[in-house]
């Protein structure tokens, strides 16, 4: 699979630009003028508390959830404009994983925003789904049931399925919350790969302790962006006592995030 960045403006300097956006649930906000960016070819990770808006951030991006004010443009585009160069990966726990149907028909899913309505996938589109699920260390579950598998496998079959879409920009939903050792590996393995084919990267997380290791970027969200840029500049512990207030603990070079 190659960069399709070409045939999207591969000078513009942002994959996501958010400006003023607000999002409110039964009139409480959720999110308040928030303004941020997603540099393209970037690794970037929304960290902050629980309740901070970093899942509604994404969705409302993608117009999953509808936002009270604001804009949202991909390169400079509208979604509607770009949306086929876009893969997103949601929390495993809002998926029906009863539906019955094998890891290589989820992962060949990916290909129908490349086929349109009437193409049925194709012996290419089998093969390019295998190769995804090999990428992430799957190949020997290509015919199992969704169901009978662990949430990390389940995870990865999910991360091959946007990795099918053959996209410019993935936004992921806490891709490494729940999941295993092995999983995690193959995650962090496949956002290096992504990041150097010059691909961008979007992902809420959770884990302070890794983020300096996965990503390249870092939006410290509560409700409005707190601060936002490189990993190297805005992760620091001031910046996280602001973004998480008494929330945040200590121990030696550990950081971690209390209990509310």
């Amino acid at each position: 699979m190659t960069p399709t960045l070409s045939r999207i403006g591969a000078e513009a300097a942002h994959a996501m630009t958010i400006q003023q956006m607000t999002v409110a649930y039964h009139g409480e906000p959720v999110l308040l003028k928030v303004s941020c960016t997603a540099r393209a070819g970037a690794l970037t990770a929304i960290v902050g508390p629980n309740g901070a808006g970093k899942s509604t951030l994404i969705k409302a991006a993608l117009g999953i959830v509808p936002s009270a004010a604001g804009s949202v443009s991909f390169w400079g585009e509208p979604l509607g404009r770009i949306r086929s160069q876009i893969a997103y990966v949601p929390q495993r726990t809002t998926v029906d994983w009863d539906f019955p149907v094998n890891a290589v028909d989820v992962v060949t899913m990916g290909r129908y925003g490349r086929l349109g309505w009437f193409r049925r996938p194709g012996r290419a589109d089998r093969a390019a789904a295998l190769e995804c699920l090999d990428r992430v260390g799957m190949i020997e579950f290509a015919s199992a049931q969704i169901s009978e598998l662990s949430g990390g496998q389940q995870q990865r079959v999910f991360l091959a399925r946007a990795l099918a879409q053959e996209a410019d920009l993935f936004l992921m939903d806490e891709p490494f919350t729940g999941v295993d050792a092995a999983t995690e590996t193959a995650i962090a393995g496949v956002l290096r790969d992504l990041g150097a084919q010059g691909r961008s990267v979007v992902a809420v997380h959770h884990d302070l302790s890794t983020v300096e290791e996965y990503f390249d970027d870092v939006i410290l969200l509560n409700r409005e962006v707190i601060d936002a840029g490189s990993v190297a500049s805005v992760f620091t512990m001031e910046n996280l006592r602001r973004t998480y207030g008494g929330r945040l603990t200590v121990f030696g070079d550990a950081t971690a995030v209390a209990a509310d």
